[in-house]
């Protein structure tokens, strides 16, 4: 990719980052010292005190240069997501905690925050951003996958231990490790809204539940879709398969290539 085309790319990610923005009603910017306090006060919200990084650990990632941003709603902090560079891989962003308050969510504040941080990484020549998540949460996989165009590229079996936080609780902590290819074409045909790709395959797992509302109401269920869901997920990506979101919101297990022809 020439200079030109990477200026162009992105000046685009910083226009589509602020269309974002202001269809979601914030403004966006890279924290400063004094967003420090409202910033923590939202992961303590979320995940429940003393579940996030502590206040030095912020400010020196701040200092660092990492990507700890904040999204104002009425000059108050409503969202926020922290990253660090990782070269684990290859040079990457790590986009390690995003979080939005409860009234906002849904709303297309974290989509604003996530293509923030896509426009910042490509300023500073950093192509690639890669995170976790839960993949039994199915907007979460559907916000991944399909609205901002990452790929599965690992399945993490119990990855943090216990966390007892005020999300997981006692449930184990597998995660789906992704990856965002920021300059890819897949990416870009996300961010328009391109619909995606057929995907074959004859492996499925069926999102058709609130795993978040089974967890709360009947724990044991709960407990055999878990393991259910990681021996497919362990096998099929053994077998060299992926799990997509179909248009359906469910998972198929592909061998399709992640960036079609």
């Amino acid at each position: 990719m020439t200079a030109d085309t990477t200026a162009e790319l992105t000046a685009e990610a910083f226009r589509q980052a602020d269309a974002a923005a202001h269809a979601a009603g914030v403004t966006l910017r890279s924290a400063d010292p004094s967003d420090i306090t409202g910033i923590l006060g939202l992961f303590n919200r979320t995940w429940g005190a003393g579940r996030g990084p502590d206040r030095s650990m912020l400010l020196a990632l701040d200092y660092a240069g990492n990507t700890i941003l904040v999204a104002l709603g009425d000059g108050r902090p409503v969202g926020a997501a922290v990253g660090f560079l990782g070269w684990s891989g290859g040079l990457h962003l790590h986009s390690h905690m995003a979080t939005v308050v409860p009234w906002r969510r849904s709303h297309g504040v974290g989509y604003a925050l996530k293509l923030f941080q896509r426009a910042l990484c490509l300023e500073q020549g950093v192509t690639e951003m890669r995170w976790t998540f839960d993949p039994l949460i199915r907007r979460n996989a559907h916000f991944n996958l399909v609205k901002l165009g990452a790929e599965v590229t690992t399945f993490l079996p119990d990855f943090y231990g216990r966390l007892d936080d005020a999300i997981t609780g006692n449930d184990q902590s597998d995660r789906f490790e992704v990856r965002w290819r920021l300059d890819s074409g897949r990416v870009r045909r996300a961010l328009n809204g391109d619909t995606p790709p057929a995907w074959s395959g004859t492996e499925r797992l069926a999102l058709n539940v609130d795993f978040e509302q089974l967890r709360a109401t009947d724990p044991e269920a709960a407990i055999r879709l878990r393991t259910d869901s990681r021996l497919l997920f362990t096998n099929a990506m053994a077998s060299g398969l992926r799990p997509e979101v179909d248009t359906d919101s469910n998972y198929v297990l592909t061998a399709d290539a992640a960036e079609p022809a």
